[in-house]
C-alpha cells in the first residue's frame, strides 16, 4: 500500500514540474444606485453561466467596489442585490487561463423590493463548497440539520468522523483543533463535546475544513483545523431571525433560538440567544476476559451500563461594531453559555471465575449534577491603512470555563444468588476553573499586485484549577451516612501554561502559471504543574519549556479550464490537554479509573498534501503523514486500591511511538437536473502503528473507509428534500479495532409565510445503526463493547426572518464582508 502510495506521489509530483500553471480567477467592478452613488453593503453573488450555481459571493466596499476571487475557469453572470433595492444581473462573461481576471461595468440598482429576496439568495448555497485550500459546509443548505447539535453536525461534514466519546477526527487522524469564529476553543476531550453538543445547529452558518492551515493559524492539531462559524446578520436597519424546534427520539428533546440585530450609521448591534432541552441515554455493554500467562483464561467480568441525561443548553452572545472612520473600526462581544447537566447511571457487573461461573455481582448508581459555565469577552480593532490592502488586526481575548460536577456513587455487592453482601458509598466533588487570557497582533502588506506580505504576534496564558475532593460514607444510603474524606481519591491539580508565537508569510505569483505562498511561524512554550498533597499523598511538581518551528509551503496552478492542481506541506503539533497530565486517579466506577501523564510529550505531524480539482465538481486529495512521538489512550491493569480482591484498568494517555498515515479521497458534486443535486464524499485512510507499550514493541496497521452521500430535491419555489448518510468500515483507533458504522438521515422542508418563514421536517439515524462497537486486547485481557444510545430522533422546526430593513442603503459607510461577519479574535 505505502509503495503504491508513494509512487503515486511522486507521479502527482512529475505532473506538477512538467505542467503550467496559473492563480484563480477574480472578478471586480462597481455598484450603484441609479443616480450612481457608490452602494456599500450590497451583496454580489456569482453564478455559474451553465445552471445559476454560486460559485462565490462577497459585499461592495464603501466606495461600492467589490472584488471576488478563487473562481475556477469557465462562465459565469453576476447577481447583485441591496436591501430597498431591486437584484439586478450582469451580462456573461467567461474565465481563462488566458484571461483569469474580469472587470465588470457599473450595475446601477433600482429602488424597491425587499431585502429579504437577498436572504433567499444566500439560502440557496450548495451545501458543499470545494475551495484550493479548504473545504466549506454550509450548515442550513441541509435540512437533517434541523433540530441537531454541532457536535452532529461535524459527523456529516466531509472526512470528519466522532467517536463514541465526542472525540473528533479528520480524514482518520484525531488531533483536530476547534476555533469558533476564528477563535480557539482551548478545550479537549469531554469537555470540547460537551461544549459543542451545547450549541443548536440553527447558530451555525459554515464549517470550514483546513487539513493544512497557513502560518497565521496556531499550529496546534496535527490533523488540521475544524473552524465554525456563527451566523451574523449582515442587513441595515432592524431584523432578526425566530427558531422553534422539537425533536423526539427515545426522550423528547426541544431548541429554540433569537437573532436581533440594529445596523445604522457608525453603529452595528447584533445579539443572538439559544435554548436546547436534550433528554437522551447511552448505554454500554461491556465484557473483559484476564488471560494467565499461558492464555487460560483467568476471570471474567461482564457489565451492563445505562446512563440517562437530562441537559439544558444556554447560549447567548451580545455584540457591537463602531466604525470610528472609512478605514478603522472598533468592536467589543460578550458571550457564553450555561448547561446545567442531571444525569444518572445503573451499572450492574458480573465478575466470573474462569468456567463462566458468577462469583459476586456489584450494582452500581451514580447520580452525577454537573454545570458548564463559560464567559468571554472579545476586544478587536481594524485599521486600512489605504485601499491596496495594507490593514493591521488587534483582538484582545479573555475566556473563563467554571464548571462543577457533584457525583453520588454507591456500589452493592450480592453473591450469586443475590444476597447483599456490603455497600460502599462514595460522594465527590470536583470543580474546574479554567481560565485564559491572550492577545494577537496581525499586518498584512501587498508590496504589488503579485506579492503578499502577511505576519504577526501571538501570547496566549491559561490557568487550570482542578479539584477533587472524594468522601466516603459508612451508612445504607447518601441521606443516611457520616461522610470521612478518602485521601486515595481526592486531589488538587493547579497547571499553568504560556505560549508566545510569531509569524510570517509571503504569497507571490510567480507568472501567469505559477502561484506559491510560504510561511514559516515560531512559538514557545512552558508549562508548570502542581499536584497538591493530602495526608496520605506528597506534593508533586513538574515543569517544561521548549521551542518548535512550523514551516508552510503551498504551490498551485491551473493546468487548463478542466484542470486545477495544488500542493502544500506543513509541521504541526499536539500539546497534551490540561487534564491528560495530572497524574492522580480519577473514580469513573469501581473497575475502572482514569489518570493523567505528567511526562506526557507533544507530538509532532509533517503532513502533504496533493489535489486536483476537474471541472469544479471532482476534487481528488493525496495526503501523507508522519506523527513522532505519538500520543494515545492506553489500557493497563492493576490491583483494585485498598487492598481489594479484583482488578481495575486504568486509562491514561502514553507516547506509544510513531504513526503513519496515508489517503486518497474525492468528493464529487453533481448536479444531474435542476431540481437535484448530490455530492459525494469517499476517503480511504491507511495507519501503520511502531512504538513501544507495556514494554513490548508493536507493529500494527489497517486501513479504513469512509464514505459520505448527500442528495438535495428541489420541487418547484418552496419544497425542498434531502436523502444523506454515511458509513464507515471496520478500522483500528489506538488500541480499539472498531466494528463498522453508519446512518441514513432524510428531511423535508417548505417556505411558508411569503418565503418569510420555513417548516422543516426530518429523521436522523432512520435505521438505528449508529452504534459504536468494538474490541481490544492489552496486557493478557481481551475486551469488547458496544454503546447503543439516543441516535433516532424526528425533528420539527419552525424559522420566521423579520424586521424593517433600511431602504437608504448609500447613506452608510460599512465594511467589507470579512468585518461584516467577524467577532474578530485570536487564532
Amino acid at each position: 500500500m505505502r509503495n503504491k502510495f508513494l509512487t503515486t506521489t511522486l507521479s502527482f509530483l512529475l505532473g506538477l514540474a512538467m505542467a503550467q500553471a496559473q492563480q484563480p480567477g477574480k472578478v471586480s467592478g462597481r455598484i450603484t444606485d441609479q443616480q450612481h452613488s457608490a452602494l456599500s453593503g450590497a451583496t454580489v453573488t456569482v453564478l455559474k453561466a451553465a445552471d445559476s450555481a454560486a460559485a462565490g459571493a462577497g459585499p461592495t466596499d464603501a466606495t461600492g467596489n467589490y472584488t471576488i476571487g478563487n473562481l475556477a475557469p469557465g462562465k459565469y453572470l453576476l447577481l447583485a442585490s441591496a436591501v430597498g433595492f431591486r437584484k439586478s444581473y450582469s451580462a456573461p462573461f467567461e474565465l481563462s487561463s488566458a484571461k483569469p481576471s474580469a472587470y465588470i461595468p457599473a450595475i446601477a440598482l433600482a429602488a424597491g423590493s425587499d431585502e429579504l429576496q437577498s436572504v433567499t439568495v444566500t439560502a440557496s448555497r450548495p451545501l458543499i463548497e470545494q475551495k484550493i485550500d479548504r473545504t466549506v459546509l454550509n450548515v442550513e443548505a441541509s435540512v437533517t440539520n434541523t433540530g441537531a447539535n454541532a457536535l452532529e453536525v461535524l459527523e456529516k461534514a466531509p472526512g470528519v468522523q466522532v467517536d463514541k466519546d465526542g472525540n473528533i477526527s479528520l480524514k482518520g487522524k484525531q488531533g483536530v483543533t476547534i476555533l469558533i469564529d476564528g477563535r480557539p476553543s482551548y478545550l479537549s476531550g469531554a469537555d470540547l463535546a460537551n461544549m459543542l453538543r451545547g450549541m443548536q445547529a440553527s447558530q451555525l452558518d459554515q464549517v470550514e475544513i483546513m487539513t493544512n492551515p497557513p502560518a497565521k493559524y496556531d499550529a496546534a492539531g496535527n490533523s488540521g483545523i475544524i473552524n465554525i462559524r456563527l451566523k451574523k446578520n449582515k442587513l441595515k436597519g432592524f431584523n432578526g431571525n425566530l427558531s422553534l424546534g422539537a425533536g423526539q427520539g427515545f426522550y423528547f428533546k426541544t431548541n429554540e433560538s433569537l437573532s436581533l440585530n440594529y445596523r445604522n450609521g457608525k453603529v452595528n448591534l447584533f445579539s443572538s440567544y439559544s435554548f436546547g432541552r436534550n433528554n437522551n441515554y447511552n448505554e454500554i455493554i461491556l465484557h473483559r476476559r484476564y488471560r494467565n500467562e499461558d492464555g487460560s483464561t483467568r476471570a471474567i467480568f461482564d457489565q451492563v451500563a445505562l446512563m440517562r441525561r437530562r441537559q439544558q443548553n444556554n447560549n447567548l452572545k451580545l455584540g457591537m461594531d463602531y466604525f470610528l472612520t472609512s478605514k478603522t473600526t472598533i468592536g467589543i462581544v460578550f458571550s457564553g453559555y450555561y448547561n446545567p447537566q442531571k444525569n444518572r447511571a445503573d451499572n450492574t457487573s458480573y465478575l466470573q471465575d474462569p468456567n463462566g461461573k458468577v462469583d459476586s455481582i456489584v450494582v452500581s448508581e451514580n447520580e452525577q449534577q454537573e454545570r458548564y459555565a463559560n464567559t468571554s469577552v472579545n476586544l478587536n480593532l481594524r485599521h486600512q491603512f489605504d485601499t491596496t490592502g495594507r490593514e493591521l488586526n488587534l483582538d484582545l481575548d479573555y475566556i473563563r470555563y467554571a464548571n462543577t460536577n457533584e457525583q453520588y456513587f454507591s456500589n452493592r455487592i450480592y453473591d450469586p444468588s443475590w444476597k447483599a453482601k456490603m455497600t460502599e458509598l462514595l460522594y465527590g466533588d470536583m470543580p474546574s476553573d479554567i481560565s485564559i487570557a491572550s492577545a494577537k497582533l496581525d499586518y498584512t502588506h501587498p508590496f504589488s499586485k503579485k506579492t503578499k506580505l502577511e505576519t504577526g504576534l501571538k501570547s496566549s496564558a491559561a490557568s487550570n484549577d482542578s479539584k477533587a475532593r472524594y468522601y466516603t460514607g459508612d451508612g445504607t444510603s447518601h441521606t443516611n451516612t457520616n461522610w470521612a474524606p478518602d485521601y486515595t481519591k481526592t486531589n488538587f491539580f493547579d497547571y499553568k501554561e504560556q505560549i508566545n508565537a510569531a509569524y510570517v508569510s509571503l504569497n507571490h505569483k510567480l507568472n501567469e502559471k505559477w502561484g506559491v505562498q510560504a510561511g514559516l511561524r515560531y512559538e514557545n512554550t512552558h508549562y508548570k504543574g502542581l499536584q497538591y498533597g493530602n495526608p496520605q499523598k506528597n506534593d508533586s511538581a513538574f515543569s517544561r519549556s521548549y521551542n518548535s518551528w512550523f514551516p508552510t509551503v503551498y504551490l498551485s496552478y491551473n493546468l487548463s479550464k478542466t484542470h486545477q492542481f495544488g500542493a502544500n506541506f506543513g509541521r504541526r503539533i499536539d500539546r497534551p490537554g490540561y487534564h491528560d497530565l495530572n497524574p492522580f486517579l480519577f473514580f469513573v466506577d469501581k473497575y475502572t479509573y482514569g489518570s493523567g501523564n505528567p511526562y506526557l510529550r507533544p507530538q509532532y505531524s509533517n503532513n502533504l498534501e496533493l489535489t486536483h480539482i476537474f471541472k469544479g465538481m471532482l476534487t481528488t486529495t493525496l495526503n501523507y503523514s508522519i506523527t513522532k512521538d505519538l500520543f494515545n489512550e492506553i489500557f493497563e491493569q492493576e490491583e483494585l486500591p485498598n487492598g481489594e480482591k479484583g482488578y481495575a484498568t486504568i486509562i491514561r494517555e502514553g507516547n506509544i511511538g510513531k504513526r503513519q498515515n496515508a489517503g486518497i479521497s474525492m468528493n464529487l458534486q453533481l448536479k444531474p437536473a435542476k431540481w437535484f443535486s448530490s455530492n459525494f464524499y469517499i476517503n480511504y485512510n491507511y495507519t501503520k502503528y511502531t512504538g513501544r507499550m507495556y514494554n513490548e514493541y508493536i507493529d500494527v496497521e489497517a486501513g479504513n473507509l469512509f464514505f459520505n452521500l448527500n442528495n438535495q430535491f428541489k420541487f418547484g419555489k418552496v419544497w425542498s428534500a434531502e436523502l444523506s448518510g454515511w458509513f464507515r468500515s471496520k478500522g483500528l483507533d489506538g488500541q480499539i479495532m472498531v466494528e463498522p458504522m453508519g446512518r441514513m438521515d432524510a428531511g423535508v422542508a417548505r417556505q411558508i409565510l411569503k418565503e418569510k418563514g420555513s417548516l422543516k421536517l426530518n429523521i436522523r439515524d432512520i435505521l438505528y445503526t449508529q452504534i459504536p462497537k468494538g474490541y481490544m486486547s492489552f496486557e493478557q485481557t481481551d475486551a469488547s463493547f458496544k454503546s447503543p444510545r439516543d441516535s433516532r430522533v424526528v425533528n420539527l422546526t419552525f424559522t420566521y426572518r423579520f424586521g424593517k430593513p433600511l431602504k437608504n442603503g448609500n447613506s452608510q459607510r460599512q465594511r467589507n464582508v470579512e468585518e461584516t461577519n467577524r467577532v474578530k479574535s485570536g487564532e
